[in-house]
């Protein structure tokens, strides 16, 4: 631990060289975004998991800057009076003057990180009019490339050949996409969260980050080892639940022997790959049937689009499922009752006597109410678009009905999961852990949140190597596929080839045994410990470490040409897994009986664990700081 005027760190826990002289505990750090309280997208998650790791390192000298949603601030923000004397003086100016603000810094050095374009304007006048702050911009993902990508256009193979200029006036977003590059442009540092999104970002904004962010979460382990096994199971019940009212009268399927799929997020049908995961759920479905599968898959699409509310099949099915059960409890509990009866008085009931001609007509009843002459539907709200609906229009496309021949159902739930729904009373993160396998073959995707939310609850996903979340999972994960991470290629191959290996990552999971499956769990959320902050925030660091070096050079330093290093965070193939037979060839579990024997004498999990563990060093240390009080900046423990 160093204290002082003049702090001198060398590289620790992968951290470059950094060097401060001046009382650093005099720097303050604002971080100003659109989605500070405002749940839109990523950016709000990124900043709501950082905060406590950032709050850590930084005490009370560290703020969030956003716009003033009253809803949002009620349920989401403790109100307090600022306790920094500087931050207290600028507010109350601003309440004095409709915002207007004097500088009331008083020779605090002051750090501002920009998330995004909306943000931007305030680096842009900062800049203009010289103020002493050291600025960073961190761009998620840019204007353009998002626009460009959702018009079907072959992004990638052609990064070097847009004329930027007209693209974006065509488009009606010249003015924002001139303000997210003046943004990039006027920092002292820019980052961004990915290497693909750095690329794009150095064709689109031409300028190349100068760190790369990496997304991460605030991971919590849970004290029993297996509880995220245990989660499963709840949920998943809960979830068959859903599915026998959904499917009354064509439950003709072992609810034992099926598969929960999902995709979730912004409904940007080929941005996030809806279109390539039907396209291969169609040739799943022919692959199940023709091989005479008895597993089952059915569907789930989480994104939400304009709507009429709930259909009335819908809501049928969940009240006839609820009449069975009560029906079915209530002769239980008749039942029961002469059961008990019969044995107080020593006698062996007559099974055929102990049912009367009343519980055989309502049990008649019940079973009468569950015949359907409709397929199970489709969608579960009425659909306002419903003609031009990118998924359904596809869906009748490729005859994906519910039909009792299929073996792979679709369920589209165009909004957003709530504990509070009359239809599946769930909230998003019990949905996902209740779910078998999370699918996200996004063509954009600048970090992806969906499936490293996946991966620290211990559920298996589908991402790609467009993602940053893939590509970051392609680096420090030998064998991915071994840990349930499956990584579609569609930068290197065409369409129908990225379609053909989503289909068979897919086959290859259906063919997994319930134990295999649980292996492959055990694995996945091992993986969480590379997507915490307490080891992704070193990156936050180094960017601010390195905007203060070139705002005040005189007074900061740091080794601008030494990003923050990885050395550790490698998992190799796990040794329970068998050699693949050629290096094209992902190692996934095994299928055969013969195969699923010799891997159960193999893998031994606490071997494993232990291994994986020694595999990610130590984080740097961010103990918790008292109020009024912060680390300065070099304080970390090996």
């Amino acid at each position: 631990m160093l204290r002082g005027r003049s702090l001198s760190v060398t590289s620790l826990g992968g951290l470059p060289r950094w060097e401060a002289r001046l009382p650093v505990e005099d720097l303050l750090l604002f971080e100003v975004a659109w989605e500070v309280t405002n749940k839109v997208g990523g950016i709000y998650t990124v900043i709501q998991t950082k905060a406590r790791a950032t709050a850590d390192e930084w005490g009370d000298n560290y703020f969030l800057l956003g716009p003033y949603f009253e809803h949002n601030m009620k349920t989401q923000v403790e109100q307090c009076e600022p306790v920094n004397d500087a931050v207290r003086r600028a507010v109350d100016a601003m309440n004095k003057h409709g915002c207007r603000v004097t500088d009331h810094a008083d020779g605090k050095h002051v750090i501002v990180q920009f998330h995004e374009w909306q943000a931007g304007t305030g680096l842009i006048l900062s800049r203009a009019r010289k103020l002493p702050i050291a600025t960073v911009f961190t761009t998620h993902a840019t204007l353009l490339g998002r626009y460009l990508c959702a018009a079907n256009i072959d992004f990638y193979n052609h990064l070097d050949k847009f004329n930027l200029d007209k693209e974006a006036g065509e488009r009606q977003i010249y003015h924002r996409y001139c303000m997210e590059r003046a943004s990039v442009h006027c920092a002292h540092v820019f980052t961004t969260v990915s290497e693909i999104t750095a690329i794009e970002a150095e064709h689109m904004l031409k300028r190349k980050p100068d760190v790369i962010t990496p997304n991460g979460l605030n991971v919590k382990k849970f004290s029993a080892v297996h509880e995220f096994q245990n989660l499963h199971a709840m949920y998943k019940a809960r979830i068959q639940d859903f599915v026998r009212g959904h499917f009354y009268g064509h439950l003709d399927f072992d609810l034992e022997k099926t598969l929960f799929l999902f995709i979730a997020g912004r409904y940007e049908f080929s941005n996030k790959g809806a279109d390539i995961f039907l396209e291969s759920l169609s040739r799943l479905n022919f692959l199940l049937r023709m091989h005479k599968s008895d597993v089952t898959v059915v569907v789930f699409f989480i994104m939400p689009a304009k709507t009429n509310n709930f259909n009335v099949e819908t809501l049928k099915g969940q009240a006839v499922r609820k009449q069975l059960w009560d029906t079915a409890h209530s002769v239980k509990e008749k039942f029961g009752k002469k059961l008990y009866d019969a044995l107080l008085r020593g006698e062996i009931p007559d099974m055929n006597n102990i049912l009367d001609r009343d519980d055989l007509t309502v049990m008649k009843r019940a079973i009468f109410s569950t015949q359907r002459r409709s397929l199970p539907p489709v969608t579960t709200h009425n659909m306002i678009d419903d003609s031009t609906d990118p998924i359904l229009s596809t869906i009748r496309r490729i005859g994906l009905f519910n039909s009792r021949t299929d073996r792979v159902k679709v369920i589209l739930h165009p909004e957003f999961l709530s504990s509070t729904s009359p239809l599946l009373p769930m909230d998003y993160e019990e949905f996902v852990r209740g779910c078998h396998l999370g699918v996200f073959p996004s063509y954009y995707e600048p970090w992806g949140y969906t499936p490293a939310e996946c991966t620290v609850m211990g559920i298996p996903s589908v991402t790609t190597n467009l993602s940053g979340f893939g590509c970051f999972m392609q680096e420090h994960v030998a064998d991915p596929t071994a840990y349930g991470i499956y990584i579609v290629d569609r930068r290197f191959r065409s369409l129908d080839d990225s379609c053909n290996q989503l289909t068979q990552f897919l086959y290859g999971f259906c063919k997994q045994s319930r134990r295999q499956r649980i292996i492959q769990r055990n694995r996945t959320e091992r993986l969480s410990d590379l997507l915490d902050w307490r080891y992704l925030g070193r990156y936050y660091q180094h960017a601010r470490h390195l905007t203060l070096s070139r705002a005040f050079p005189d007074k900061f330093h740091t080794e601008t040409t030494s990003p923050p290093m990885t050395e550790g965070f490698k998992y190799p193939r796990p040794s329970s897994v068998p050699p693949s037979p050629s290096g094209s060839q992902v190692s996934s579990p095994q299928t055969s009986d013969v195969e699923d024997e010799n891997e159960e004498e193999r893998y031994d999990e606490e071997e494993e664990a232990e291994r994986d563990r020694l595999n990610i060093k130590s984080p740097l240390s961010l103990n918790h700081v008292p109020r009024g009080k912060k680390k300065l900046h070099g304080e970390y423990k090996n």
